[in-house]
């Protein structure tokens, strides 16, 4: 008989220990995890002085998944730029996992479209995945300022796309309902003007004609994509784009679902294991109220079975109990209201996602 799989639990602050007991009763309901909690964010600071230990970046390693619920809060604000910030824990666990990868889907809820600034007609349908470089581009080239000039540098290799290109492609090819020969990569870029660009469509080419020639591939400059983002989502299925454009359009595309309270996100790397997370803060405004929304960490851990273990029944299961609980009018309160609909807090909506399971 096959073991538990080993999950690394971090709840952090704010709101994170709550919406990670609701995770932790999810997947003590599905089975086949072991889980083991550790300090990040300002949990850790106020445990060991600082956002994450080497003890926790080991124990995440060594895990075959990790998943964050959230990090930071004004506790933790500070001017002293040698103090230490929560968010340096999400950062070092990014770098000390080598996580490349950033996939964030978007799929707003048929319960839930009226809650887009969006017309319904315009999202109807929509079901895409970004997946964006994280660990190259201008965020980490080289910066500086000299009187009164500034510079931040844009590089990229052609092995660093090779490698994000495939995850696209990839995730392209088992997307759930894609046709035979797989889903829809759209690489975006700005190769009329930039040659950090003009190599990375290059590179995506050869990579599609060299291993997933079946795969259909379309290329956008980042501007058009900007606009076709929100007048035909629906016509998306994979966004392939490098880590300033990837960061600004999923932030674009999460507004299609009309609320943060929805959105997961995983970030993957070679061959160890991946970092699943709810896109939203720690909401510390809300924390200890009951009211948190759990619904984008159950959407997580969705993705963590999906792509972190395999186990894609159990994923789309969870997504199907998700939405059964918003068709049936449950709300959290950061949820749009309407006709039909009935408030509830995070331990009423745990209970219904579990029933609905």
């Amino acid at each position: 008989m096959a073991s538990d799989a080993r999950l690394a639990l971090l709840p952090g602050d704010g709101i994170g220990p709550e919406i990670g007991a609701a995770a932790v009763a999810l997947l003590e309901r599905l089975g086949g995890v072991e889980i083991v909690e550790h300090p990040i964010g300002g949990a850790s600071i106020d445990a060991h002085g600082t956002a994450l230990t080497d003890e926790v970046l080991d124990a995440c390693r060594e895990a075959d998944a990790v998943l964050l619920c959230a990090v930071g809060g004004p506790k933790w604000d500070t001017t002293d730029p040698g103090a230490p910030r929560p968010e340096q824990g999400l950062l070092g666990l990014r770098k000390g996992m080598g996580l490349f990868a950033n996939l964030r889907p978007v799929r707003p809820s048929d319960a839930l479209l009226d809650a887009s600034p969006l017309k319904r007609d315009r999202i109807e349908g929509t079901d895409l995945l970004v997946v964006r470089e994280l660990t190259g581009g201008i965020y980490f080239g080289d910066s500086g300022r000299d009187g009164d000039r500034a510079h931040d540098d844009c590089a990229y290799t052609v092995e660093e796309v090779e490698r994000i290109a495939r995850v696209a492609f990839n995730a392209a090819a088992t997307r759930p309902g894609a046709d035979a020969g797989g889903a829809k990569v759209t690489s975006v870029d700005k190769a009329n003007v930039l040659e950090t660009s003009r190599l990375w469509r290059e590179t995506v080419e050869a990579v599609a004609a060299d291993e997933f020639g079946e795969i259909p591939l379309e290329h956008l400059l980042v501007d058009n994509a900007a606009m076709q983002l929100v007048s035909r989502p629906a016509d998306f299925d994979v966004i392939l784009t490098e880590n300033l454009f990837g960061d600004i359009l999923s932030d674009e595309a999460a507004m299609l679902t009309g609320s943060l309270g929805m959105l997961p996100s995983a970030s993957l790397g070679g061959e160890g294991p991946g970092l699943f997370e709810p896109v939203h803060g720690s909401a510390p405004d809300v924390a200890g109220t009951g009211i948190a929304n759990p619904l984008a960490t159950f959407l997580s851990v969705a993705m963590m079975l999906r792509y972190g273990l395999e186990r894609h029944a159990d994923a789309g299961r969870v997504e199907r109990a998700v939405d059964t609980v918003l068709e049936a009018g449950l709300r959290t309160p950061d949820l749009t209201g309407g006709d039909g609909v009935r408030e509830v807090g995070t331990d009423e909506m745990t209970k219904a996602v579990l029933e609905a399971l």
